[in-house]
């Protein structure tokens, strides 16, 4: 009895021997392997980008009106912040926020963001979307638009921390480390931020100009991405004040669904105006970063 036991020891120890030697040996980095996927232009939005996902989406749209090669890596519901209440991410979708994407690109790195199997509504593009983005050679990416920030007033994520503005927990703090990690991914890619549009909330009957969960109104979420905009010297398309027009309530109707995700006409309107933004020469900015 004692020699079988010892057999079947023997016999695991050399099956472990053998398959870790056989690990190393076809181990590689996912960098190592993955092709690098040439894209010219790549969107980072939540739904108001991402929710529509055919020819009439805004990244669609503005691929055309160019007639650059787009790829929209919008993921609906997602803040740029993360919504972190702890020391470790408790919140599925902050892997996914802005924050989190672009460090992983600067990173090279999406280890984080392959772990995760979203389940919910409208999440069943999520994962197809991290894989097609982990591919994409940054590098030789040319233009990257960020359409943010509604989710972070939406939620209630405080604007700035003055005693750290780098604090991934608000609005501003998680657009810095954005901006800083798009940069350092490619210090040449021209960066477009697109600020959320006018919102009306239908089931409490009011508008962005009144709804405030403590850290201010949307037009103060725009005021701060303006701000950092100009204090990274990257360039910023306001689509906040008079685009879409509300002097009445029944104004939500002409260009959104349900208040905030834009109709046909409103995605068709917001694409127009981000290609012909992006038809001029770029804006001289000052990089202060």
């Amino acid at each position: 009895m004692f020699e079988k036991k010892r057999g079947r020891i023997f016999l695991y120890c050399v099956s472990a021997v053998i398959f870790f030697c056989l690990f190393l040996v076809t181990f590689r980095d996912r960098s190592d392997w993955l092709e690098p996927r040439k894209v010219q232009v790549v969107f980072f939005g939540d739904s108001v980008c991402g929710l529509v996902r055919d020819d009439t989406a805004i990244p669609s749209q503005v691929g055309r009106l160019l007639d650059k090669t787009v790829f929209n890596g919008s993921f609906g519901g997602t803040c740029v912040a993360r919504l972190w209440t702890g020391e470790k991410t408790d919140y599925p979708k902050d892997a996914i926020s802005l924050t989190a994407l672009t460090k992983a690109v600067a990173a090279r790195d999406f280890g984080a963001q392959q772990t995760l199997h979203f389940q919910g509504t409208n999440t069943d593009y999520f994962e197809d979307t991290v894989d097609v983005l982990e591919t994409i050679d940054f590098s030789s990416v040319e233009l990257v638009v960020i359409e943010h920030g509604l989710n972070d007033y939406y939620s209630g994520v405080p604007v700035e921390n003055e005693e750290d503005p780098w604090d991934e927990r608000t609005f501003t703090g998680a657009l810095r480390h954005s901006l800083k990690a798009l940069k350092k991914a490619n210090p040449d890619m021209r960066i477009l931020l697109v600020t959320p549009t006018y919102t009306w909330y239908e089931d409490l009957g009011i508008t962005c100009e009144e709804y405030d969960l403590g850290y201010g109104r949307q037009e103060d979420y725009v005021r701060a991405e303006m701000e950092v905009a100009d204090e990274f010297g990257v360039e910023v398309l306001d689509v906040y004040h008079n685009v879409f027009p509300h002097e009445t309530w029944e104004d939500r109707q002409r260009y959104t669904m349900d208040g905030f995700h834009p109709n046909e006409a409103g995605r068709t309107l917001l694409a127009g105006m981000i290609a012909e933004y992006l038809q001029q020469e770029p804006a001289g900015r000052e990089n202060r970063m």
